[in-house]
């Protein structure tokens, strides 16, 4: 039995019909860039998420790279995110000429460790720390109280890398609300995914969301009179329309998701595993379903690979150690607990359309590795 890590075709099959109008449409207007379908979507999105403004651009790095840009983050300041996430994370604040300040993650959630980040702002040198990157993981939100304390404390801007964690809610409130920004990755991977690259930003701020969509339009609000220096960071009319489409399902997408969780943490309890910890603050919609091994996770993952289970590991090398961020001085043994997860974790397929055929067989080879 072959099952891959996700499986599109599944999951387009029922709504092929709305999404082929939907396309159809947008070539019929032969409006391909920003315009009304793009209008449409945004206020979907800020609707779903219960936030003011939702500003769609080109990638879920562009989103980043853009919050930082409007929240007045400029070259040679410090913005303080985990050592262990995807590499956009830290690639955007690099990429706009600011310096990646990393911090260690909590052992139990895999998100950004409070304690990390305070020891950032407690380091005495010249580098002046003007914003964090909390990324929620996975699938569920880092702790932002704490975070949104240290932040009013240090005087800090937030920008919440929402890339993992579209739908899921922190006491009640949508993920990428609750900081200044909060930027959204519509990678066609992700829970809510395009047919291509895509992204938004949340914010509830009025004077940042006209910055950010002059930023993301060359630094014009009228065309050929550019105001700042701005960027080619549009949406597509095309994503747009078939996230708009998809938008309606991603509730019901999520939840599948999360009785898939569900029937993996009951049957694989007991083993010598640990299943994902979801704290009371947050819920967690599984973009990924991350075991962890007491030891190394290279035994299991090729057994399920020879299995022809599509286990993956994110992330197999944390940021600190990657050959990209050596100018920034980080070595081996600086961030230990983002080190050990990146040797001790592993992901099993988790989207609604697995049948329970495929999630036996998952469960049953997991345990037949953890038994010999």
């Amino acid at each position: 039995m072959k099952i891959p890590a996700l499986d599109l075709k599944r999951q387009i099959a029922p709504i092929r019909g709305e999404l082929d109008l939907a396309i159809k449409d947008v070539i019929d207007q032969t409006n391909f860039v920003l315009g009304e379908t793009v209008e449409r979507f945004e206020g979907h999105l800020a609707e779903y998420c219960g936030v003011k403004h939702a500003i769609g651009v080109s990638n879920g790095t562009d989103a980043l790279s853009l919050s930082l840009l409007a929240l007045g983050i400029k070259a040679g300041d410090g913005v303080i995110c985990p050592a262990f996430t995807y590499y956009a994370t830290a690639g955007a604040v690099a990429g706009i000429g600011a310096r990646p300040v990393f911090a260690d993650i909590d052992k139990h959630t895999y998100n950004i460790s409070i304690e990390s980040i305070e020891k950032n702002l407690f380091k005495k040198n010249k580098l002046k720390i003007k914003a964090v990157i909390p990324v929620h993981l996975y699938g569920q939100c880092a702790d932002m109280d704490e975070i949104l304390k240290l932040a009013r404390k240090y005087k800090l801007k937030v920008i919440e890398d929402t890339a993992q964690a579209f739908g899921a809610e922190y006491k009640g409130k949508k993920a990428g609300t609750l900081g200044d920004c909060g930027a959204v990755s519509f990678f066609p991977a992700k829970n809510l995914g395009a047919f291509g690259d895509a992204g938004a930003i949340l914010t509830n701020n009025q004077s940042l969301n006209e910055r950010l969509k002059i930023l993301r339009n060359q630094g014009n609000k009228n065309k050929y009179f550019h105001l700042v220096l701005g960027r080619n960071n549009r949406l597509d009319s095309l994503q747009a329309a078939v996230l708009d489409v998809k938008l309606k399902y991603l509730d019901a997408w999520n939840k599948k998701r999360q009785e898939v969780a569900g029937y993996y943490d009951a049957k694989l309890a007991g083993l010598a595993l640990k299943t994902p910890f979801v704290p009371r603050y947050t819920t967690h919609i599984y973009q990924q379903y991350v075991l962890r091994l007491v030891g190394s996770n290279k035994g299991l993952l090729e057994y399920l690979r020879g299995k022809e289970i599509d286990s993956r590991v994110f992330y197999p090398l944390p940021l600190h150690l990657q050959k990209c961020f050596k100018y920034l001085g980080y070595k081996k043994g600086d961030f230990p607990e983002a080190e050990k997860a990146a040797s001790q974790v592993l992901t099993l397929p988790i989207y609604p359309e697995l049948t329970q055929e495929e999630k036996d067989y998952i469960v049953q080879c997991v345990k037949e590795y953890l038994h010999d």
